[in-house]
């Protein structure tokens, strides 16, 4: 999952929270411009005493990793997790070694506009399952922040936060849903939504077909969230924006007239005919 916003609007403490929620071992890494590959993936070094080399492994290797601004790092840096986020193993000196089945990375960003950001590459964004855009609050979220800071006792640290579910109870639901049912007219709505991405002309590269596979297993998730073992049209159009608004690349025609990808992902899903 990628969370993206402007500084300061508790994207970090969202992640964090989150994998304090979860009763697993937890990793973060803070991207800067000098950061290696070798200082996120690990690396091997000379043992004198064994003669051996000992490898030194990195903090890729939790069960839920946080990459705190993960656009601040350069294209070498980044390209170190495309084997992990893809395949979950990572592979140093002819050595493949593998994570775990609950392997989850979660990123922070800052929009590319802001100083000192690279843009992530293409290859890279396909392989975050969706991504979260965090806004300002509004008025009345941002006078009750105040009001939690002003009271002081009102505020919960995360450390005092307890996990609410474990690693096996993840696993067990992500088992169940393999029988939420998903119609074969479902299948070809969310294939034609992708299908538009790449044949709109307001979007200069569309999605691939990694995207309908994240699009079905989001749609199902958010279907067994709700209690129900089918998936709806709903679920679907509910689902697509965070599945699409990060993979696709909009024409400077588009950018020009202001459009988003989440606006775009919008009007392209409008488009195809619901089915019945």
């Amino acid at each position: 999952m990628l969370i993206e916003g402007v500084p300061g609007v508790a994207k970090t403490l969202l992640a964090k929270l989150i994998a304090r929620l979860i009763d697993a071992r937890f990793s973060r890494v803070q991207f800067t411009p000098d950061l290696m590959p070798s200082d996120v993936l690990g690396t091997t070094v000379f043992n004198m005493k064994t003669n051996d080399f000992d490898f030194h492994p990195g903090p890729v290797f939790a069960d839920v990793v946080l990459v705190d601004e993960i656009n601040r790092a350069p294209a070498k840096t980044q390209s170190a997790l495309f084997e992990v986020m893809e395949e979950r193993q990572v592979s140093i000196d002819g050595t493949t070694r593998r994570m775990g089945e609950l392997y989850t990375i979660m990123a922070t960003q800052n929009p590319v506009e802001q100083e000192g950001t690279y843009k992530l590459p293409e290859a890279q964004l396909d392989r975050f399952l969706m991504k979260i855009t965090v806004d300002y609050p509004s008025l009345e979220e941002e006078v009750s922040i105040l009001e939690r800071h002003h009271a002081n006792a009102a505020l919960v640290k995360l450390k005092d936060v307890s996990p609410v579910i474990t690693r096996d109870e993840i696993l067990a639901l992500r088992a169940m849903m393999n029988h939420v049912f998903v119609d074969r007219t479902l299948l070809q709505y969310i294939a034609l939504i992708v299908q538009q991405t790449r044949t709109s002309k307001a979007v200069f590269l569309g999605a691939s077909p990694r995207a309908s596979v994240a699009m079905m297993q989001c749609a199902k998730a958010y279907a067994l969230l709700q209690g129900r073992d089918f998936v709806t049209p709903e679920d679907i159009k509910f689902v697509a924006p965070y599945v699409l608004q990060h993979r696709l690349i909009l024409t400077a025609e588009a950018e020009m007239e202001g459009y988003s990808p989440v606006k775009v992902t919008r009007r392209l899903i409008d488009k195809v005919e619901v089915p019945k």
